[in-house]
């Protein structure tokens, strides 16, 4: 399982690749406005800067909902870097575009995946990822479906039918989650770089160590 991290600042996606624990990055508009970055051309070189930090595909969200705009939108952003992958959300132009981009070489992380049912759609319009909301789908009906369900019935749908599309969970809350998709098999799992540095810790590492020093000092 690959990790991508989900930011967009500069210094939390070189500390997380200096780890070597990533393989990339995931953003959306959220986390360009954090950066306080405004204007098309700032907002692109954004996505140059963090394309030469990782060696991996970095997601860039379009934010045009119409499928002419999604199309001259996803152009700008692909071309920026051959590292950039066009995120496009899971509506009806939005699938008129990945199956677009997807005849023209260009790669897409269908995006806002709560269903299994839109996965097997972003698959045969020909997304490269699709991007089930975990968080999400846990927040909104516990009852019906849990997320690691929701993700285990894509991945199933996904093997009978050798769909290409990579499954990248995202809107992760906690370790758990990680876990789970590590179980099921998720092909990359995106979380934030508070998250993914909690993965280094545990009470028993802390103490183990604070231990071997004091028995290491007592002896030298």
């Amino acid at each position: 399982m690959i990790f991508f991290i989900d930011s967009a600042n500069l210094d939390e996606i070189r500390t997380a690749n200096d780890l070597g624990i990533i393989g990339g990055v995931t953003t959306n508009p959220t986390l360009i406005s954090k950066e306080l970055i405004s204007g098309r051309n700032a907002i692109l070189d954004h996505y140059q800067k963090i394309c030469n930090i990782v060696p991996g595909d970095v997601s860039a969200e379009v934010i045009s909902t119409k499928f002419k705009d999604i199309i001259t939108e996803g152009h700008q952003l692909s071309e920026v870097n051959k590292k950039i992958v066009v995120k496009v959300p899971i509506i009806e132009d939005g699938l008129k575009a990945i199956d677009y981009f997807s005849k023209n070489n260009i790669k897409t992380n269908c995006t806002l995946v709560f269903s299994a049912s839109q996965a097997l759609l972003a698959a045969k319009s020909g997304a490269t990822y699709v991007s089930p909301f975990m968080g999400r789908i846990d927040d909104w009906d516990k009852k019906t479906a849990s997320s690691i369900q929701i993700l285990a019935d894509i991945k199933k749908i996904f093997k009978n039918y050798q769909y290409k599309t990579k499954i990248l969970a995202a809107s992760i809350r906690n370790q758990e989650h990680i876990i789970d998709c590590a179980k099921i098999g998720a092909d990359v799992v995106t979380a934030s770089f508070k998250l993914l540095s909690s993965l280094i810790k545990h009470p028993l590492t802390e103490s183990g160590l604070k231990k071997f020093i004091q028995d290491y000092k007592r002896v030298n």
